[in-house]
């Protein structure tokens, strides 16, 4: 089951009709740090390590 070109550009065109311009890179920057947050805890790594060494 690929994806061509065709239906790439359907299913963008509809996104598009749904969410309007102005939504879309609110919700691509939603999913970046959703995957990035997904990526850290599936590998084990805590973000709030980080925060504590900052305050040291």
């Amino acid at each position: 089951m690929k994806l061509g070109a065709g239906e790439i550009i359907l299913i963008l065109a509809v996104v598009l009709l749904l969410f309007g311009g102005k939504k879309i890179p609110e919700l691509m920057k939603g999913l970046g740090k959703g995957m990035k947050e997904f990526k850290d805890a599936s590998r084990g790594e805590d973000s709030s390590k980080e925060v504590k060494e900052d305050k040291n």
